[in-house]
């Protein structure tokens, strides 16, 4: 037990010990008292067994501070997906950091649009300082309640929350729910965006080989930016650069009509790519995706902007899509991504979450993959993998001095308390600005 833990050392109470206390008026006068001295001999005193009872005080752990934190990135070349006009110049990210009085801290992100960082310095970090953060049901009900349903601040805040509660605890974050179902996750590659000067039929094949090299298994590629007959050739392409046992998947990014995702998707099954991503707009509501996923001969994923379990439920409840893909850091957070892959396995619709972010989000993200189960006993093939992000980003293996890394296509689950990962303050300070 080290000097600075929040915790007061416990107390070991023998069989002997009890036998001894039992005589004491006191012990069995406290209602309590009695009904753990029972749950001793329970457990197994009369056979003989060892067992001893433990008690703590209550943590005094108290939040000092909520900072945010907007990084800035200027990108080497214009990059984008399919509707991003002109291609982005700059890469943005929000982070937040909880502080408390014993010198722990805990780090969450999400995207700094949609009045975040207000939501969050303005309403959630007056509620949050002074609180225990190892409070975590009543904090989860006061930071959702002043925001109107902001998930993103909410995301950011939960993740930093839960990062902190381990590190307090001293276990990693899939410990906190219940425990991990597997060591390692498997990893696609989230790549072959449009680059300025540069045409997909140039670039994406080469990259896709060059992935696969590094040990990629399965890959996803943007589409929709150019007509469909011609993205057809370029999906052509790659299926004959990675050969026929690599997994491919397309991001439409919400660029097509019915008749063109449809067009599109039966290409694509014809390539043996095996999911389609949100091909229609999503607003409102995901119009027009229960339709097109009964007339898409491969599976359609939707769901990256889900921004609470309630709003998951109706698409579920609707099936709009194949795989449900909430995002942890702008659905609300960890619990609440798990609350939403629970729902969808009940209607048999797979979870495969959207991640798109710093080291902050990928290790969040893959802490939830350990948590996820197979979508059936025995030898599945279809265990949930990470979305790991290929584009030009400064905080991937940069933010974090010890972050989550891909190894033959795969990313050990962080076994150190938290988040399992160390935010290096530094690179934090050269990309932060003042909004």
């Amino acid at each position: 037990m080290t000097t600075n833990s929040p915790w007061r050392p416990t107390r070991s109470v023998s069989l002997d010990c009890w036998r001894r206390a039992s005589s004491d008026r006191a012990l069995l006068t406290d209602r309590r008292g009695f009904l753990r001295a029972g749950a001793i001999l329970g457990a197994g005193a009369w056979a003989g067994l060892p067992v001893a009872a433990q008690r703590s005080a209550p943590s005094k752990l108290k939040i000092t501070a909520v900072k945010t934190y907007v990084l800035r990135h200027h990108l080497s070349r214009p990059m984008g997906v399919s509707v991003s006009v002109p291609l982005d110049k700059v890469r943005r990210t929000l982070l937040v950091k909880i502080e408390t009085d014993a010198g722990l801290t805990g780090w969450g992100e999400t995207a700094p649009i949609g009045g975040a960082r207000g939501t969050i310095a303005d309403q959630i970090a007056p509620q949050l300082v002074g609180q225990n953060p190892l409070d975590h049901r009543r904090l989860w009900r006061l930071i959702w309640g002043p925001n109107f349903g902001n998930a993103l601040a909410t995301g950011a805040v939960d993740i930093a929350l839960n990062d902190l509660r381990g590190k307090a605890l001293g276990l990693p974050v899939t410990d906190l729910f219940g425990g991990r179902l597997r060591d390692r996750v498997p990893a696609y590659a989230s790549a072959m965006n449009y680059l300025e000067g540069l045409e997909p039929e140039d670039h994406f094949p080469k990259e896709a080989a060059e992935l696969v090299k590094q040990g990629y298994q399965a890959l996803k590629m943007r589409i929709g930016r150019y007509p469909v007959a011609r993205e057809a050739r370029v999906a052509a392409a790659i299926r004959a650069a990675v050969g026929p046992d690599i997994r491919l998947m397309a991001d439409g990014n919400a660029a097509y009509t019915f008749a063109t995702a449809l067009d599109m998707g039966r290409k694509l099954h014809e390539l043996g790519f095996e999911m389609f991503e949100e091909p229609l707009p999503q607003s409102p509501k995901y119009a027009g995706y229960e339709e097109l996923r009964q007339k898409l001969p491969l599976s359609l994923a939707a769901g990256e902007a889900v921004d609470s379990r309630a709003s998951a439920k109706d698409l579920i409840d609707r099936r709009v899509m194949d795989i449900i893909q909430p995002d942890v850091s702008l659905c609300g957070g960890i619990g609440e991504l798990l609350a939403i892959a629970e729902m969808a396995a009940l209607s048999g619709i797979r979870c495969i979450p959207h991640c798109w972010g710093s080291d902050i989000v990928i290790a969040a993200t893959t802490h939830v993959l350990a948590l996820l189960p197979d979508p059936h006993p025995g030898f599945p093939t279809d265990t949930p993998m990470l979305e790991y992000d290929q584009t030009e980003n400064p905080w991937r293996n940069g933010l974090a001095k010890d972050p989550p890394q891909v190894v033959r296509g795969s990313v050990d689950v962080p076994v150190k308390p938290g988040l399992g990962i160390e935010v290096n303050e530094e690179v934090v300070k050269k990309y932060a600005v003042a909004g």
